[in-house]
């Protein structure tokens, strides 16, 4: 079996610092649709807004016939390999409109992957991802702020919000990689499924 050829990326929310970052390797026969997925499982997000990519002047999604957005095509339509052909060093993903996460991904290299590992993998990362719904870099800086002195006058209120204390520097690596894993076994089986149909 041929290897196939993997992308590690390195994905980081923009205009937080000290930097929240998570470093991936994904095979470039993924669409963006499926990029997408590993972004979520990789900072916790609940994939519960809309979200799209920039590439260049272009913006993929998820295209609504109910609610059309101008210059918006299908992620699942475009894989990364397409990118990779037009020497795209970086892009960006949106997730949710009005909180606005910006994440800045970049390509960092192209090579075969190992027939031993599933793929996508996780590979790193710092720093805990924002709450979702916290809103924005504002609200987050506030929630912070808030958390980090029990004589804040919203101190008790936002750790009850967030179900309990938040500590910013701590990261699950382990629980990260379950999740991208999850991903991975899942490809695994359908390309299983998929080879059996075809014998």
């Amino acid at each position: 079996m041929t290897a196939e050829t993997i992308a590690r990326l390195r994905i980081t929310l923009e205009d937080i610092h000290p930097a929240i970052w998570r470093r991936v390797e994904v095979p470039t026969a993924f669409s963006l649709k499926s990029l997408h997925d590993v972004i979520q499982a990789a900072f916790g997000w609940e994939d519960r807004h809309l979200w799209h990519f920039e590439v260049g002047e272009q913006r993929y999604g998820l295209p609504n016939p109910d609610w059309p957005i101008d210059g918006l095509a299908a992620a699942r339509n475009i894989r990364l390999a397409a990118l990779v052909g037009r020497n795209i060093a970086t892009f960006t993903y949106t997730y949710d409109m009005g909180d606005d996460w910006r994440h800045r991904i970049a390509i960092e290299t192209v090579e075969q992957g190992q027939n031993s590992i599933a793929y996508p993998r996780f590979v790193d990362g710092e720093r805990q991802c924002p709450p979702e719904d916290v809103g924005g870099l504002p609200g987050f800086e506030r929630f912070l702020d808030a958390l980090a002195d029990p004589n804040h006058p919203d101190h008790h209120e936002l750790q009850e919000w967030h179900g309990g204390p938040f500590d910013p520097e701590s990261f699950n690596h382990l629980a990260t990689k379950r999740a991208i894993g999850m991903i991975a076994r899942r490809r695994s089986a359908a390309k299983a499924a998929y080879a059996k149909r075809r014998t």
